[in-house]
């Protein structure tokens, strides 16, 4: 990687076009985005809220573990992973992978990469409220 990317966990919204114009690179050929929303429903049930915390502090860990594995794996011009905590709304964006790349092919492995192992390192607290007042619950 031409430099040291962005990796970030926030409280504050994410701008999508700003992480991409802080890894595209003159040689990029591409910039690939997967941009994580917050939906109306999970379960089966309506979702009003989901609340994601840092209860351990080691959330960027997490992040800069992706990026890492992703820099053994591929030779990608630049990525930003970002994730979003504190209480979001449906519609609201939770998390963002932004992948520049000399090729489109590796580009799109790289972010659904980063994207899968986020899933599953869950680096943060996960709380879904529901409209029918319940919750769920994932901890990493």
């Amino acid at each position: 990687m031409s430099n040291s990317g962005v990796i970030e966990i926030t409280h504050k919204p994410i701008s999508p076009e700003q992480l991409i114009s802080q890894v595209k690179t003159d040689s990029s050929g591409c910039v690939v985005t997967y941009v994580g929303l917050i939906r109306n429903s999970s379960q089966g049930k309506a979702v009003t809220s989901v609340e994601y915390e840092d209860t351990q502090g080691t959330a960027a860990d997490g992040l800069k573990t992706i990026a890492s594995e992703i820099r053994q794996k591929w030779q990608v011009e630049n990525i930003a992973i970002c994730h979003r905590v504190g209480k979001l709304k449906v519609g609201d964006i939770n998390f963002l992978v932004a992948v520049a790349s000399t090729h489109r092919q590796e580009g799109f492995a790289v972010c659904s990469y980063a994207v899968d192992r986020f899933k599953e390192l869950l680096p943060t607290k996960k709380t879904e409220t529901y409209s029918d007042g319940s919750t769920s619950v994932s901890s990493p």
